[in-house]
């Protein structure tokens, strides 16, 4: 079903009618900070499934957003939102580590730091620093254990 929140509809009342709002939707106002308070709403109160819109004065959506919750239990042959914005984050940090002269070697089942200008190819050197993977890096030599 389509709500509209009058622009004098006070914090309570907006509050309840998402509250009573059924999964699918749509809740519309034409007052840019009552749209504020519907978003914050949908957020506080976990609620799914429920669209809010922010109209202007000929009905058309300016502003428009949709409540959903995350479907991390799913497993699935591809990456969720999540591990992938976690990729990106890694590509940044392995950019700023080229960018800083460090190079990132694979040893054995370790991974370790070693200044750029050291790095001979044997990934053996004095001031390799040996890097906590929490578990998620494994190297050629991991069997499964």
């Amino acid at each position: 079903m389509e709500f509209y929140l009058e622009p004098s509809t006070k914090v309570k009342d907006v509050t309840e009618r998402l509250k009573a709002c059924r999964y699918g939707d749509v809740i519309s106002c034409t007052d840019a900070g009552l749209f504020e308070v519907a978003k914050a709403i949908l957020v506080r109160e976990k609620l799914p499934g429920l669209t809010v819109q922010l109209l202007d004065d000929s009905d058309y959506v300016l502003r428009s957003v949709t409540s959903r919750k995350r479907r991390d239990n799913q497993k699935t042959d591809r990456f969720n939102d999540r591990q992938e914005a976690v990729l990106k984050a890694l590509e940044k940090v392995l950019a700023h580590c080229e960018k800083e002269g460090i190079r990132l070697i694979g040893f054995s089942d370790d991974l370790v730091a070693v200044p750029a200008h050291l790095d001979d190819g044997s990934g053996l050197s004095a001031e390799a620093v040996d890097l906590d993977t929490c578990g998620v890096y494994r190297g050629a030599e991991y069997r499964g254990n």
